[in-house]
């Protein structure tokens, strides 16, 4: 039985072994299926120091407004110890009813069914009255400075303007239709350092114990409560990750102890605001000891779209497709939804999460395919005025 647009597409884009940054022929796929329906195709490569150069492309069909951009990335983690896979992971078996390979979830599947919805309907109607247009990126699984942030600013610099968007991350937990994230958690790491002086532990007098400091410290920020969650945020919560003495002596009091920890954040708070709160609860916490409080740099900022016109207009589609009401989420990780807020509203939309980022990594051939159908009536649905 031959396979469905969709699912070709995205076999396709699972036989590139494109982890981050290599393309390995990904964006090549989309580029010539575009191309060859019409589209305005542009591939970008962007550098920054010290990291790797990366390959985007943005592809475009129609004019003017509205603007309807469907975002997503190629570039896949690591398939770690192939061994233990069922199938190879970069050839993008069918097995059971399910295409097995790194990507096929996260994010392969879901730009297959956007391009194979976006043919059909360019195949039906022509160019839209608006524009249709894909950002992918090849930099969303690594650290997110030559893709799509860059691939934004770049197109607001050309006169680009989006008035909605769709990221297609793996957004429902059991069953294609029953999440759909309309914002996301902030993202903050954070490490501390207690100076204490190395000594004896029968000559406690002698040495400054970090010890305890440490564990005060972890203790407030554990039991802290930032806040009792938003409207349609959980609350604010920060994990402890490590605590490390490098000490393998029972009768040595160490020099100095470490700990690490990460906070994911709701729209109560800003980068700064939580800073303030988290030095201020480890100020308290350490009294009279040596702390040095380090954050590392973060672009992961909390957001939300709003529930409206266009997360119904997103909902109706989904429950007409697949049968199912979805829930208006704002769980999870981190995305490239949250560069794109700051352009226009956008959700997040895609297959299943289950089996992202693990060994056999894989995806309903049907649920693509119905994917790939969500997407085709919201296409109907928005340029249809």
């Amino acid at each position: 039985m031959p396979l469905s647009r969709a699912v070709s597409l995205s076999r396709d884009l699972i036989r590139c072994p494109s982890v981050t940054p290599a393309d390995a022929g990904a964006l090549d796929v989309v580029e010539r299926e575009l191309k060859a329906a019409g589209f305005e195709t542009h591939r970008l490569i962007f550098t920054e120091p010290g990291t790797p150069d990366v390959d985007n492309l943005f592809a475009k069909i129609g004019a003017g407004v509205p603007h309807l951009v469907f975002a997503g990335h190629t570039d896949v983690v690591p398939a770690g110890d192939v061994a233990r896979w069922s199938a190879d992971p970069f050839a993008g078996e069918i097995i059971d009813g399910r295409i097995v390979g790194r990507g096929a979830s996260d994010m392969k599947g879901a730009i297959g069914a956007f391009m194979a919805a976006a043919l059909s309907y360019v195949a039906r109607h022509g160019a839209p009255k608006g524009t249709i247009s894909l950002l992918i990126t090849g930099d969303e699984e690594g650290p997110s400075i030559n893709g799509t942030v860059k691939m934004l600013d770049w197109a607001r610099a050309r006169g680009e303007k989006f008035d909605h968007a769709i990221v297609g991350e793996p957004t429902n937990v059991s069953a294609l239709g029953d999440m759909i994230k309309i914002g996301r958690r902030g993202s903050l790491n954070g490490k501390i350092r207690v100076i204490g002086k190395q000594g004896h532990v029968a000559y406690p007098h002698r040495a400054d114990n970090p010890v305890p400091a440490i564990a005060r410290i972890v203790s407030a920020l554990s039991s802290y409560e930032f806040d009792r969650g938003t409207a349609h945020f959980d609350p604010t919560n920060l994990e402890v990750s490590s605590i490390d003495v490098g000490n393998p002596a029972v009768n040595v009091i160490p020099a100095e102890a470490r700990a690490q920890f990460n906070v994911r954040f709701n729209d109560a708070w800003t980068l700064e605001t939580l800073r303030e709160r988290i030095a201020a609860v480890v100020k308290e916490a350490a009294g009279a000891a040596r702390v040095e409080l380090a954050f590392l740099p973060s672009n992961a900022v909390s957001f939300l779209t709003e529930p409206g016109a266009f997360t119904a207009l997103v909902s109706e589609a989904v429950t007409a497709a697949t049968g199912r009401t979805p829930e208006l989420s704002t769980s999870g990780g981190t995305s490239d939804a949250r560069f794109i807020t700051r352009d226009c509203p956008v959700v997040e939309f895609g297959l299943t999460n289950e089996t992202i980022h693990a060994v056999d990594e894989n995806a309903r051939v049907a649920d693509i395919e119905a994917l790939a159908a969500v997407y085709e009536r919201i296409l109907e649905a928005y340029f249809a005025g």
